[in-house]
């Protein structure tokens, strides 16, 4: 018998979990190794200020609805809300590992120190992982298979203003946010206008004395509410959308910038950007208008200068003062861990296959980056599709491209993405979803045939097409397939009602179709 290909696990946040749960599904031996004592990362709120540890604030909820955010085998319960707060999305995560027994192969408080190739790496592929354990001691151990899980929201990037050495105020970065409770009576500058910056200024100016939001370009912002009160995914994301935006875009950013107008005139709120709507993510917001024309929130541009006090704008001489400076902008791409030798990046660009694997080591398959994306969409089902692809090259379900065609490849994938995107270290691993999704579906051959469905299963084939587009289409067919895939499909309005009205949810259905009743949790 031979033995099962050894995986090591780094990092038990959302796409880790994932992570174990395909390599175990595939017959893999895995370790995870958790720098902290619990899992969940970055989802789980605490008070601590950890420098390389981060987490929610106190108030986030999430901002993609929770059946377009789901794993493709484990819809979230019924009673949960659509747009689910920190506390929930842990609790869903929670039910996702006591289901699948994730708990048993995660060594809490064990901090992995380096990884770099083992000394017969170049015949088999391996890596030697040290670490330090519970006990504080130095280990260190030999693995076929590397996924590292940490994400992108560990290492802050903090740019410097002039002056800004002169200032007395408190300087910090959003990693640092926690509550608003602290900024009681303050004036408060919040530098960027991403999802985080939109939220630590409204939740400010609830209790702040006045908030002001510093903004170099703008965004495009929309409600997590849509037509009819819909999720905006749900709106948007499907494939039938997806078919318009690859042959009419510039018709579908005018469509999708008008609706945006409708929310408030980005102009006169001085947060109109200069790119498209589909140049970027949008921020998803749902009190930002009413802040700004409360006063409670007023739009700034950059800072030119920091004073003593407080800072001058862009267009301005006067001195606005101001108590604490909050700096929402982003964060860097780094794995201190990892030698620069096995993956260089530069301005924040990660020379990677499909964002995964490194085409320049001699066994690429061996070590993949998860969750390493930024997609216009949920990121916890690309997570789990990619520790698909990355379970499938280990076990010789599938295999990567050759070495020319993944260089080609990435190159292309940066022409496109720099095209479709205004450049930014924001933007350097932005994705579009549905493409993204399909595309290793099919290097694993789990990409739904639709063709076939239209003949086969007409009801199917449209709620694959027109409603939106859940992980669930891919565990219709290929490997590890999942018999609750197709009405978990058919049932996506069912649970979009239902935590709204119980008692009217299974007669409410947004596209039209017969509902049918399911039990997935037995």
């Amino acid at each position: 018998m031979v033995a099962s290909k050894s995986i090591a696990v780094i990092g038990a946040g959302a796409s880790g979990l994932t992570a174990i749960k395909q390599c175990v599904e595939n017959g893999l031996s895995v370790t995870c190794f958790e720098k902290t004592d619990y899992f969940g990362g970055l989802w789980r709120y605490h008070e601590d200020d950890v420098d390389d540890v981060a987490s929610v604030t106190k108030t986030t909820i999430i901002n993609t609805s929770k059946e377009l955010s789901a794993f493709s085998d484990f819809p979230p319960p019924d009673d949960f809300p659509n747009f689910m707060h920190n506390r929930l999305m842990l609790k869903y995560f929670e039910l996702y590992a006591e289901k699948f027994n994730l708990n048993d192969y995660i060594k809490y408080n064990h901090e992995v120190v380096s990884i770099c190739l083992a000394n017969d790496h170049e015949q088999t592929g391996r890596w030697l992982v040290k670490y330090k354990d519970d006990q504080g001691d130095q280990k260190e151990d030999i693995f076929d298979g590397v996924m590292v899980c940490t994400g992108h929201h560990a290492t802050t990037y903090e740019p410097k203003f002039p002056g800004q050495e002169k200032f007395k105020g408190k300087i910090i970065h959003s990693h640092s946010f926690k509550n608003a409770e602290k900024y009681l009576d303050q004036k408060v500058v919040v530098i960027g206008v991403g999802n985080s910056g939109l939220d630590i200024a409204t939740e400010l100016g609830r209790i702040a004395s006045q908030v002001y939001l510093s903004t170099r370009r703008g965004t495009w912002v929309v409600n997590r509410t849509f037509i009819k009160g819909l999720p905006y995914d749900f709106c948007v994301n499907s494939r039938v959308i997806n078919i318009i935006a690859a042959f009419a875009g510039r018709p579908l950013n005018y469509m999708m910038e008008t609706l945006a107008e409708f929310y408030f005139d980005h102009e006169a709120y001085g947060l109109k950007p200069a790119h498209r709507f589909n140049g970027q993510h949008p921020a998803v917001q749902d009190e930002l208008a009413n802040s700004i024309m409360s006063g409670r929130i007023k739009v700034r541009k950059n800072i030119k200068t920091f004073t003593e006090n407080g800072v001058i704008f862009e267009g301005s001489d006067e001195e606005v003062e101001c108590d604490t400076v909050i700096m929402a902008t982003g964060y860097k791409i780094g794995f201190p861990f990892i030698d620069p030798s096995i993956v260089d990046i530069v301005d924040n660009r990660v020379e990677l296959f499909k964002n995964v694997f490194n085409p320049r080591l001699n066994h690429p398959h061996t070590l993949a980056f998860i969750g390493l994306i930024q997609p216009l969409g949920a990121i916890f089902p690309i997570s789990e599709m990619q520790s698909r692809w990355f379970a499938g090259l280990m076990t010789g379900q599938c295999k990567l491209p050759s070495k020319d065609k993944m260089l080609s490849t990435i190159k292309s994938d940066n022409d496109a993405r720099d095209s479709l995107f205004y450049q930014s270290l924001r933007n350097t691993i932005e994705v579009h979803w549905i493409p993204y999704m399909d595309e290793i579906a099919s290097f694993i051959g789990v990409k739904p045939n639709l063709t076939k469905l239209a003949f086969t299963d007409p009801s199917l084939w449209y709620n694959c097409l027109f409603k939106p587009c859940a992980s669930y289409q891919y565990r219709l067919n290929g490997p590890n397939s999942w018999t609750g895939a197709r009405q978990a499909i058919i049932d996506l309005d069912k649970r979009l009602y239902a935590p709204l009205s119980l008692t009217q949810s299974s007669d409410k259905n947004i596209f039209s179709e017969k509902n049918k009743n399911e039990m997935f949790y037995k």
